[in-house]
């Protein structure tokens, strides 16, 4: 096992990986910009290391930075948590490069799974189906147009180098097809240095679903059963839960080899995920693999048992999985609720400031995951997430009962958060029962039926 990680994060993931390692023995070294200097999740490691200033470019984002820090404290492993370069292809063969051990999957696969229409192509020749749409990257709007006739409206344009929503537009005709390809190529070029898009048809009605697998270096893989994300606003995750209302026993199981053995086809390595949208007629159709943690991991480890950070590092330092897959035991349910300092009433506009008073709630079947703390400021230059509630009972109702109490108990003073549109989303019928898909949250604050 390694003696010395770097964490090369922020936050509260940073103090979730912090945590992890101390479990293992693992002493840490964590990074941080001068915005950050007095972010309370430093006080957890070992050593701390100025990386650069408050914007991420000049630091979170900094290769040769983080790599002079890792070296200097003489890390033997990186972890790259989520988002910033968690899934930078470059990076990480940096990292192996300098004789550090990488805390994610190998590069190529990184690569591979980056590039979302080489990713289609990847997938569909493992076994999995795919949603209709272009099997590589669009030429021009001509192309586009094509390729839309023969789907059918209503499709989507996506970025084949990124996510979360940029270079993504979705188009009801010809027309707003016409007005959205440039608008979308050049989104994408900005915030991902390439301006490549292929298209989908958009599957009225779906909903988010995507299984956690864990995959060693000598061929073996598991899955942890899935969870639903449905809960979105603007392709943006705000709530999830596990297992989905929507899959049976057998489904789960069925699905979720498959994406375990996906995983393996294509030589990968560490935790993933495998993504769906699940059609109204219950087929599910592979969208993405994110190569890295996921923020909504927590609710997987609470119905599993299972630390998904501690598995990544342990299968990082070459170690073989510990479970097979017929020892995985999913048990209950859990939800998760990201607590981000936002106003949803002014369009979910950031709210950076000082939180005068910061008190999670506790108890049973409860887990907060933050760095946050009464008197601490939030910069402005990261995302507005400060916390995750997590719950776990024996069933689903129980679960939506414990999250409203806690979420009442959950007292953020100082900053606007996502709290009340957090109440709001467990007390609509439709959520209660489960019937919910991609768009329900959108139709919900539009002041429409769910």
């Amino acid at each position: 096992m390694f003696r010395r990680l770097l964490v090369a994060n922020r936050g509260e993931v940073a103090a979730r990986i912090i945590r992890a390692c101390a479990e293992l023995g693992i002493e840490t070294v964590a990074v941080h910009s001068l915005a950050d200097v007095e972010s309370p999740h430093l006080e957890l490691a070992d050593r701390r290391v100025c990386i650069g200033p408050g914007p991420a470019s000049g630091s979170y984002l900094n290769m040769d930075a983080i790599l002079q820090a890792a070296e200097q404290t003489d890390c033997q492993a990186l972890h790259p948590g989520f988002g910033f370069l968690a899934e930078n292809a470059l990076f990480a063969a940096r990292v192996l490069q300098h004789q550090i051990a990488w805390v994610g999957p190998p590069p190529r696969a990184i690569a591979g799974m980056g590039d979302k229409a080489a990713a289609r192509r990847a997938m569909k020749a493992a076994g999995l189906a795919t949603i209709p749409g272009t099997e590589g990257v669009l030429a021009d709007v001509a192309a586009a147009r094509r390729a839309a006739d023969e789907v059918g409206y209503p499709v989507l344009l996506k970025a084949t180098a990124g996510g979360g929503g940029r270079g993504m537009r979705r188009c009801a005709g010809p027309a707003e097809l016409e007005r959205s390809f440039a608008e979308a190529s050049l989104e994408a070029e900005k915030a991902f240095g390439n301006p490549g898009l292929y298209l989908e048809k958009v599957l009225l009605g779906a909903r988010h679903v995507e299984f956690q697998v864990l995959a060693d270096r000598f061929g073996a893989a598991i899955h942890l059963g899935e969870r639903e994300c449905s809960v979105q606003r603007r392709h943006q995750k705000l709530l999830e839960e596990a297992p989905s209302p929507a899959l049976d026993a057998a489904q789960r199981n069925a699905s979720g080899c498959r994406a375990a053995e996906a995983a393996v086809a294509i030589g990968y390595a560490s935790a993933g995920t495998v993504e769906f949208l699940r059609d109204t007629d219950g087929k599910l159709h592979f969208m993405e693999m994110n190569t890295r943690l996921q923020v909504e991991h927590p609710v997987t480890e609470m119905i599993s048992g299972v630390d998904i950070v501690q598995e990544q590092i342990r299968i990082a330092a070459n170690q073989p999985l510990a479970l097979r897959q017929e020892e995985v035991r999913l048990e209950g349910h859990a939800i998760e609720m990201r607590i981000n300092a936002e106003d949803p009433d002014n369009g979910f506009k950031p709210d950076p400031g000082t939180v005068s008073v910061f008190e999670p709630p506790a108890g049973e079947g409860v887990r907060v995951d933050t760095h946050c703390r009464s008197g601490y400021t939030i910069p402005p230059f990261y995302d507005s997430m400060i916390a995750k509630l997590i719950v776990h009972a024996p069933d689903r109702a129980a679960a939506i009962a414990l999250a409203e109490c806690k979420l009442d108990e959950f007292r953020v003073e100082g900053v606007r958060t996502t709290i009340p549109i957090h109440r709001r989303i467990l007390a609509e019928p439709d959520f209660r029962a489960g019937r919910y898909d991609t768009l329900w949250l959108e139709r919900l604050l539009a002041g429409g039926e769910g």
